[in-house]
């Protein structure tokens, strides 16, 4: 049976951040993500979360307000992309993280490339327990930057052929890169090790859009998936009030039991 996990820097934000894990637990997810963990220590963590698993935390991404975006695929940041995995690294360990998200940065061309296979290769080799996710972002969302195609990202983790190193698919930018989240989907799903869930087209509950949610979860289940299926969405109003959503699926895996 798939396993859903609520997005707690998107979601829950009616609530301090230190308490959504357990009102994401008590709403009936199985497991939180935290995009950006660092403000908290891991002591806090620890207490917060409780035994809730953490499916994903995202390394550093540098200055954010200043336009940066993760250093990996940025030429003469290898300094800076090393000090964040490593952060990110001994943060996931010790909350028990299943999976890191490593981003590109801001940068394009050959020798970004090459740097972002370089330091993809270099992370993994540090923490070889510790599964990996690389993710295309939509250039409206996030401009700029380095890895903005579905097709690219899956050409780059066969090249590398680093056993934990996956793809993210998030069914948001899947959708605004490529149109055919569907589509991407089925090309790519065997590259996958975490997914990411929004409503279409807006990025608030999930469903609409013509993507087949429940096909999904089909898929994970047949495919033998161990990841996530990972909610990081703005809901409409206040999460508790928007988890229909959530109910449905959970209720129609049960039915069908998986």
């Amino acid at each position: 049976m798939p396993r859903f996990a609520a997005n707690l820097t998107m979601m829950f934000t009616e609530a301090a951040m230190l308490s959504r894990p357990r009102h994401a637990h008590n709403a009936g997810f199985d497991g939180v993500e935290v995009l950006f963990p660092y403000d908290h220590s891991a002591k806090e963590w620890e207490a917060a979360l409780s035994g809730i698993p953490l499916a994903l935390i995202n390394a550093p991404p540098g200055d954010w307000v200043a336009g940066e975006r993760g250093h990996a695929a940025v030429s003469g940041d290898e300094k800076a992309f090393r000090n964040s995995f490593l952060k990110a690294a001994d943060l996931a360990t010790r909350l028990s993280a299943e999976r890191v998200h490593i981003m590109a940065g801001i940068a394009r061309g050959p020798m970004a490339e090459q740097t972002y296979c370089d330091n993809l290769a270099w992370a993994a080799a540090q923490a070889p327990d510790l599964k990996l996710s690389i993710e295309p972002l939509n250039p409206v969302d996030m401009p700029g930057y380095f890895l903005n195609d579905f097709d690219q990202a899956g050409r780059l983790i066969d090249d590398l052929a680093i056993p934990q190193l996956g793809l993210q698919f998030d069914l948001w930018h899947a959708a605004r890169l490529h149109g055919d989240a569907d589509a991407v989907w089925a090309k790519h799903k065997h590259r996958v090790n975490h997914v990411q869930i929004a409503g279409l087209a807006n990025r608030n509950e999930p469903g609409g859009g013509g993507f087949d949610l429940t096909g999904l979860c089909t898929d994970v289940d047949d495919m033998g998936y161990e990841g996530w299926i990972a909610a990081e969405y703005r809901p409409a109003k206040a999460t508790v009030l928007g988890l229909a959503w959530l109910g449905a699926l959970k209720g129609r895996a049960q039915m069908m039991g998986r």
